[in-house]
């Protein structure tokens, strides 16, 4: 979906730079080592179960906040996978294509990188299907939770380009 298609009764965006090449990005996506890095806020840890980047492929982590007992995190399946410049799962279909009532909230997220002068120009469009799911995941702190994630990634890939 285009940027057109952005609802702001019904969507969270969050939009950044990153000082990377856009490929750099995306093999932090696609690569569960790298993705376990940056996918969950610190010092929180993630385990990456399954993540096959692909449409109807699985997309399955956990989180541990002391880093040795892990609890179910997210369970989605990829939707949409155009290489280097969109990615997009739902976590209401869950990683064996059954439905799912996914709690707290049920979310389509869309990531998109594009080039940019700096590096990626990288956005994240989170669809929800009412206001209020929409207003409930704005509460539970989308901006903070996934920008810092967001965050985190930068940290990564631009360190790896420094190297």
């Amino acid at each position: 979906m285009s940027r057109a298609g952005f609802d702001p009764e019904l969507d969270l965006m969050i939009e950044r730079v990153i000082r990377a090449p856009r490929a750099t990005v995306w093999r932090a996506w696609t690569d569960p080592a790298r993705f376990a890095r940056w996918w969950v806020p610190a010092p929180a840890v993630c385990r990456v179960e399954r993540l096959e980047v692909e449409p109807g492929g699985a997309m399955v982590t956990q989180l541990s906040e002391d880093g040795s007992r892990f609890q179910p995190h997210l369970e989605a399946t990829f939707l949409r996978v155009e290489e280097l410049d969109r990615i997009v799962f739902t976590n209401v279909i869950d990683s064996g294509w059954r439905p799912a009532n996914p709690e707290p909230i049920a979310m389509t997220a869309e990531i998109t990188l594009a080039d940019h002068t700096d590096g990626t120009d990288y956005r994240i469009v989170v669809r929800h299907g009412d206001p209020a799911s929409r207003a409930r995941h704005a509460e539970l702190g989308f901006a903070d939770g996934w920008g810092t994630v967001a965050g985190q990634l930068a940290a990564l890939v631009e360190g790896e380009v420094a190297q």
